[in-house]
């Protein structure tokens, strides 16, 4: 594993250990590990799909629509509203901008 990513998996530990684990927030391991990641990733140099595939063993497409789902979960926002709020704000943003490049097109 690179430095970077090991840095990566680092932050990814303290910040679960900073956040509200084991408080019944209805989270799994691996959702509370996915927000903790969306919280610090582009703190470390190298490609964001790397580390998603390093970190959580899984291929970007699979690791977005399980960050999709779990920001659309009551319990998600419940555990970090900031995060979850700013992501879907991301979201909404490019589904408007594709929404509009499709409009345009026709």
């Amino acid at each position: 594993m690179s430095e970077a990513f090991a840095d990566t998996e680092h932050l990814v530990a303290a910040s679960l250990d900073e956040a509200e684990t084991g408080t019944g927030s209805g989270l799994s391991e691996r959702d509370q590990q996915i927000l903790a990641f969306e919280r610090q990733w582009w703190k470390y140099a190298g490609a964001k799909e790397q580390a998603v595939r390093e970190l959580f063993d899984m291929t970007a497409t699979r690791y977005y629509q399980a960050l999709n789902a779990l920001i659309d979960s009551p319990e998600a926002l419940a555990h970090d509203p900031m995060l979850v709020k700013r992501l879907r704000r991301m979201r909404s943003t490019r589904q408007r901008a594709r929404s509009a490049r499709r409009l345009g097109d026709v």
